[in-house]
């Protein structure tokens, strides 16, 4: 199915995802710098802007999803997609909760990082989900785009 959120035949959400994903994985392994002591005090403040950063870019990545999802028909891909759209609101939301407690008391240690631990995980599997839309079910994937790459075994060819 080619996407209706796209530029030039690309799809946009797939493109957009890698910036939310990387800041708030960043922002968590700030946050074990800062906890572990193995850094100055700012990796407090760098895990609380990586981690505003990823959830304002998970919205934006979020509006080409929302139109992608909009077009699937009825069924189990569309099923899956519904897991995949709630886990990545739930995962926001629970970053969003993270980043206030944050920002109202920065001396909080506990309760962040469980939650940035917590928003992590859901984001590995709501990305597990969203693999397998594309890669088993050929979502934002033309026909033309699913023929079979050649995969050359350099093993065989020493």
């Amino acid at each position: 199915m080619r996407t209706p959120a796209s530029i030039k035949r690309h799809p946009v959400h797939p493109m957009l995802i890698t910036l939310p994903i990387g800041l708030l994985i960043f922002s968590l392994i700030s946050d074990i710098i800062f906890l572990a002591n193995w850094g100055p005090p700012v990796w407090r403040s760098v895990a609380l802007y990586t981690l505003g950063g990823g959830i304002v870019t998970a919205l934006i990545a979020a509006i080409p999803g929302l139109i992608d999802y909009t077009w699937l028909a009825p069924g189990k891909v569309k099923n899956t997609a519904t897991k995949h759209l709630i886990l990545n609101l739930s995962m926001v939301a629970v970053f969003v909760v993270d980043f206030w407690i944050r920002w109202q008391n920065p001396a909080s240690r506990g309760v962040p990082f469980t939650l940035s631990i917590v928003g992590v995980l859901i984001l590995f599997y709501a990305g597990w989900l969203g693999a397998d839309l594309v890669h088993e079910h050929h979502v934002t994937v033309s026909e033309e785009q699913q023929k079979p790459a050649t995969i050359v075994d350099y093993r065989k060819a020493a």
